[in-house]
C-alpha cells in the first residue's frame, strides 16, 4: 500500500465503523426486549417520583402495569 491510498483506508475504516454502530442502534431501536426494559425503567421512575411528590399529576391506576378492569379493549 502506497502513501497515497492511506488516507483512502482510513475513511474507509472509519466509514466501516460507523456502518457497524448504525446496524446495532437500528436493531436496539427496533428489539421489543429492549422497548419493555426502557418502558419498564420510565414506568419506576415516574413511580418514584409521584411517590416522593405524594399526590401526583397522574391517578394510581395509570401507573399499573397491567390493563385496569375497566379496560374494555
Amino acid at each position: 500500500m502506497g502513501l497515497l491510498t492511506l488516507p483512502i483506508a482510513s475513511v474507509c475504516g472509519v466509514i466501516w465503523v460507523a456502518e457497524k454502530l448504525n446496524d446495532a442502534a437500528e436493531r436496539e431501536l427496533h428489539d421489543p426486549g429492549v422497548l419493555r426494559a426502557q418502558l419498564a425503567l420510565l414506568k419506576r421512575e415516574l413511580k418514584t417520583e409521584t411517590d416522593e411528590k405524594g399526590n401526583g399529576c397522574l391517578p394510581g391506576h395509570m401507573l399499573h402495569n397491567g390493563p385496569t378492569p375497566n379496560d374494555r379493549r
